[in-house]
């Protein structure tokens, strides 16, 4: 009993240790509410922090340049689906506050939750020695991930398979498994329970933001409320796709290291 306690312990102190960048950010969200930055509109303020804050990451080297670039790209992938998601014609959740550092209508710091995703990736990658068993070939993991990423835009117009989609990352994945070392012993997780797991904390961590006034739904305009319960299968695929790009990102590095077997 003290073993698993001790165990449970250090398991939530290295997630929240994962967390460095969201948990920052969170606070910096937190404290835009109450502390006013003069000549500065919130949303830049949001903006300019989080820059700030992958510098420090950067200097203090809890991330490194590769888990940056990782990042970078969540960033430019969630500000694609930022523009289409708060155009005119979609209009599925708005930022209604004004700001300088914006594109069409979106504030730059949004692609910062989209990277802190990404950065909880990596750093729980690496702080926990993650490794995975019967892993999909590229085939069948990229073509996944590029149509679950399709179905956040296409799902206005044509039928959202998105339940298709969770049935076939269920089929994909079914035996795949996620090594970890939390203390000594290896543990072992299905990564379908771990898809399921973060999206929840995601929904938790949407609702936090929302309530701070990150951006706001339709049904959040005369006052908060609370996001509901639908949006896990949302976040789950989005979790998804970030975990499929991370793996696939990661295994295409180790392959470029093993060096070239010698002529005979």
């Amino acid at each position: 009993m003290r073993e698993a306690a001790v165990e449970f312990l250090v398991f939530g102190l290295k997630q929240a240790r994962a967390c460095v960048f969201s948990g920052s950010f969170f606070l910096l969200l937190a404290l835009s509410r109450v502390v006013d930055v003069p000549g500065l509109a919130r949303y830049d303020v949001l903006f300019l922090g989080a820059i700030a804050l992958q510098l420090i990451l950067i200097a203090t080297r809890l991330e490194t340049v590769d888990e940056v670039k990782v990042i970078a790209l969540f960033h430019l992938i969630g500000l694609a689906l930022e523009l289409f998601k708060t155009s005119p014609a979609i209009r599925s959740w708005s930022y209604p506050e004004p700001c300088v550092f914006r594109i069409a209508g979106v504030p730059l710091y949004s692609g910062f939750m989209y990277a802190a995703v990404g950065s909880y990736m990596c750093q729980a990658w690496r702080i926990l020695d993650l490794e995975l068993t019967d892993y999909p070939s590229y085939r069948i993991s990229v073509p996944l991930a590029a149509a679950i990423y399709l179905n956040f835009f296409a799902h206005h117009w044509l039928p959202d398979v998105r339940w298709i989609l969770v049935a076939l990352v269920i089929a994909a994945f079914w035996r795949t498994g996620v090594l970890y070392t939390v203390t000594t012993p290896r543990r072992r997780m299905p990564l379908a329970l771990s898809f399921l797991l973060i999206g929840f904390f995601v929904w938790v961590a949407e609702n936090i933001a929302t309530y701070f006034g990150a951006w706001s739904y339709p049904h959040q305009r005369g006052g908060w409320r609370p996001v509901g319960l639908g949006k896990i299968g949302s976040w789950g695929l989005l979790v998804i796709l970030s975990f499929i790009l991370v793996a696939d990102l990661k295994h295409l590095k180790a392959r470029r290291k093993v060096p070239a077997p010698a002529e005979a």
